[in-house]
């Protein structure tokens, strides 16, 4: 047997010289070279078969993919046009310029005719799916700009470019039996074909016979040249449209159609299951199913997804590329309503691909932060137990329990990632606060943020109560404070001079820094992007984090957006609250709902009215916070003082107003949703909400949220306007139906869908390109699973079968999984 260098030698030999071409200027030479299909496939099998690996299977594979990518570009290549073999050459020179590379690095790295090199890292066919959309034959500048359009970009986004729906021309019908209302398909031969005017309208019509009967063809706008071109007499056509006209002739409007000469590509659009793309405008479904037939056909063989065989094998998942495949053109034994559906094979593979990928970068986020050495705090001390007995409560089960797992976070040694979720007024603040007196007995400063002002204000009044009478020094610091006075403020924080730190965004700036920061509590969550919880992590060495929210988060949502993070849960409302009862009122109804105000009044109580906008808008028929306190002061509440506040106002006149309002010198504050987390007036006992349609559920509940807090019975008044639809008055009707925050965000969330649920500036919510939460949670669940044991059993991806996973893993989400700690 030949030693091993000799074989790599032989064969880089071999390979230079008909692949020296490729490097030159243009593929017009090489383009003409005869059976070179069948020379490159040769030498190529014998890179497969020949070369000596012994133990490096690894290496083995990083040239059998480069080898097969090769090949499949080479298959059917001596039959092509010449201008075809130009196009393949073009995708070709990349990937064997790597392979020459990898074999020469072979060949110079081992004296002794062993390979023992490391690879670089396998980027070459990422490259080529990363190349413009330009590099598809039969995409030039101005379809490369129309797809741009539609953030088409590379050649990787058209082939994740999946069909919105799919029509099935499988079957040809004859026009005697079409009926109407579904599309169908005929075959049938041109016997008129002229434009006729219809009153002052100028149509296009063809008539086309089948032996059966006739059916007219109609275009009311087109290039009337290439249509008289196109329907030669006695040409035999394929049309697919729906079919009207009934009972007295059918016809089909603008339909598809292809004349049954054409050689290049005639059954792409009829006789199969075909699939319909999202349009822009100048780029028409055959455009687009001519492109994707292209791409599908010369790229997908060179996507990658290196999920493990066994997990494969377990969940029953079909080849990436195969799917890729049957979901651009199904093949005609497929069932057409799973892929109307999504519940295909084909999408199940894919959806499952992309949550297992994002679900393997959550795991190593969270590992990373379990291995990331934390501060172990001494728990349930002395101060932690005087904090208990300065309560005017019981702390509910549910509280103990949460305390007890955050406690166990903090007592290890790693970093505690905690998000804390609990309904309007179940305790959460009493359990933060437990936490940061453990931090400050400890030796270590707390700070806790807010999204804004006011809920940092009522933060810091309730906490000072608490602190003082444990001797814990707290102080407030937001965006608006005086500048000199802000300055003492950062220089105590600096030295140590106060415990407990309650602020805004301002906790994040420049220049803010803490003596010995070992807990950041993060209020309302869903307000922060993640770059801002990075910040205000990064003032520590290794704070603990607690992140807290009032909106309830369903479990499919919290596994993707907070998927690192171990999640607490309090499902309990303190004991002696009730249940704010809500109901539905029309425009019609608002002089009882302002009667029901006025007896509010005469009670003693006090009243939320809340509205959409702050000010009048010329686009939106909606009413305001500003226009409607003023018409309702001086025309139908003129005997109560009425106050007005809202974002825009500066923090001052914001603090004026709500502490009129909680001291009852305002009985009737008017608001915009500023007021929807945080606020805690416990004599207010009616909100009423000004079209509530305009709202989401969620923060309809948050709204109702603000009344109910002390003893009085209270109620929700959701007012509309109109509602558009029976399922935007089914939406509300939950509102009536229950209390129950999870229950209302999992409504919520289906309706609305991720992204508006969340809100626009959650960063954390990832882009799948298929997958949805709503729809998929079943296999999201099974590839957190899958994902999560991956990492326990290998937590750096180091093993050899591990190493693309890696790769894959970096290319996809790598960028957007830096800021791991802050969930």
């Amino acid at each position: 047997m030949k030693p091993p260098i000799e074989v790599l030698n032989k064969l880089v030999e071999k390979m230079e010289a008909p692949l020296a071409f490729a490097s030159g200027d243009s593929y017009h030479h090489l383009s003409q070279i005869k059976n070179l299909e069948k020379l490159m496939t040769s030498l190529l099998r014998q890179a497969k078969e020949e070369l000596p690996w012994g133990e490096h299977t690894s290496r083995k594979d990083h040239i059998d993919r480069l080898c097969d990518a090769i090949l499949d570009l080479f298959d059917g290549y001596d039959t092509l046009t010449k201008e075809r073999k130009q196009d393949r050459l073009s995708q070709i020179n990349p990937i064997v310029a790597k392979l020459k590379v990898l074999l020469k690095n072979f060949v110079e790295s081992e004296p002794n005719g062993g390979p023992s090199f490391e690879p670089e890292k396998d980027t070459d066919i990422t490259n080529i799916l990363s190349q413009p959309v330009q590099f598809v034959q039969g995409v030039g500048p101005r379809i490369a700009a129309l797809l741009a359009r539609k953030n088409l970009i590379t050649v990787e986004d058209l082939l994740y470019f999946l069909p919105r729906r799919y029509e099935d021309r499988r079957t040809i019908s004859r026009i005697a039996e079409t009926v109407p209302g579904i599309r169908q398909m005929i075959v049938g031969r041109v016997i008129k074909a002229e434009a006729r005017f219809y009153g002052r309208r100028r149509i296009f019509e063809v008539s086309v016979d089948d032996g059966s009967g006739i059916l007219r063809a109609k275009w009311f706008k087109g290039r009337e040249a290439f249509l008289r071109a196109t329907f030669r007499l006695d040409s035999r056509l394929i049309l697919a449209g729906g079919v009207s006209g009934f009972p007295f002739e059918r016809e089909m409007i603008h339909p598809d159609f292809e004349t049954l000469n054409d050689r290049d590509d005639q059954l792409l659009h009829f006789k199969r299951i075909i699939p319909v793309y999202s349009e822009t405008e100048g780029l028409h479904q055959k455009t687009l199913r001519r492109i994707q037939w292209k791409v599908v056909r010369d790229y997908s063989h060179l996507v990658r997804s290196p999920i493990p065989e066994q997990i494969c094998r377990k969940r029953g998942l079909m080849e990436i590329q195969d799917a890729l495949r049957q979901l651009h053109f199904p093949g005609n034994d497929r069932e057409v309503q799973l892929f109307q559906e999504i519940r295909s094979d084909p999408h199940r593979r894919l959806i499952y691909d992309e949550f297992f990928f994002f679900q393997l970068g959550m795991a190593l986020k969270k590992r990373g932060v379990v291995l990331e050495q934390g501060i172990c705090f001494r728990t349930n001390g002395e101060l932690v137990r005087r904090f208990y007995d300065l309560l005017p409560f019981a702390l509910t089960s549910s509280q103990q329990r949460v305390i007890l797992e955050i406690e166990r976070d903090m007592a290890s040694a790693r970093c505690m990632s905690r998000l804390l979720q609990g309904d309007v007024g179940s305790g959460k603040t009493a359990v933060a606060m437990a936490a940061m007196v453990t931090a400050c007995e400890n030796g270590h400063q707390a700070a806790i943020m807010a999204p804004t002002e006011i809920l940092a204000e009522q933060h810091y009044r309730n906490l000072r109560t608490w602190a003082e009478k444990l001797g814990l020094k707290i102080q407030l610091l937001t965006g608006g404070m005086n500048p000199l006075h802000k300055k003492a403020l950062v220089d105590k924080i600096r030295t140590g001079g106060t415990d407990l730190v309650v602020g805004t965004h301002a906790l994040i700036q420049e220049g803010i820094e803490f003596l010995n920061l070992g807990l950041v509590v993060i209020d309302e969550q869903h307000r922060f992007g993640v770059v801002q919880r990075a910040a205000l992590r990064r003032k520590g060495p290794a704070p603990d984090v607690l992140v807290m929210t009032a909106t309830p988060i369903p479990r499919t949502l919290a596994m993707t957006v907070y998927g690192d993070l171990d999640i607490s849960v309090i499902d309990e409302i303190p004991p002696g609250r009730k249940p704010v009862r809500t109901k539905i009122f029309t425009e019609s109804q608002r002089m009882r709902v302002y009667e029901i105000v006025r007896g509010e009044m005469n009670k003693g109580n006090q009243v939320f009215i809340v509205y959409p906008l702050v000010e009048a808008s010329e686009n939106l028929d909606l009413k305001d916070a500003t226009q409607m306190a003023d018409h309702l002061q001086n025309k139908i509440f003129p005997g109560y003082r009425i106050g007005l506040v809202h974002g825009r106002m500066k923090g001052s006149e914001k603090d004026r107003i709500m502490a009129d309002f909680a001291e009852k010198k305002i009985r009737i504050l008017v608001s915009t949703t500023v007021i929807e987390v945080g606020i805690d007036v416990p004599e207010a006992s009616l909100m009423v909400i000004e079209h509530a349609e305009r709202f989401g559920l969620s923060q309809l509940h948050q709204l109702r949220g603000r009344v109910g807090r002390g003893a009085v019975p209270s109620f929700c008044i959701l007012l509309i306007r109109k509602i558009g639809s029976e399922d935007a008055h089914k939406r509300l009707r939950v509102m009536e139906q229950t209390h129950d925050g999870f229950r209302i965000a999992e409504e919520d969330l289906a309706i609305r869908g991720p992204g508006e649920f969340m809100g626009t500036r959650q960063s954390g919510l990832p882009d799948f390109r298929i997958a949805s939460i709503i729809r998929d949670g079943r296999i999201l669940r099974e590839a957190r699973a899958d994902a999560f044991a991956l990492v326990e059993d290998d937590p750096s991806l180091e093993k050899p079968d591990h190493q693309e996973l890696r790769q894959v893993l970096l290319h996809r989400w790598g960028g957007r999984l830096e800021l791991a700690k802050t969930g």
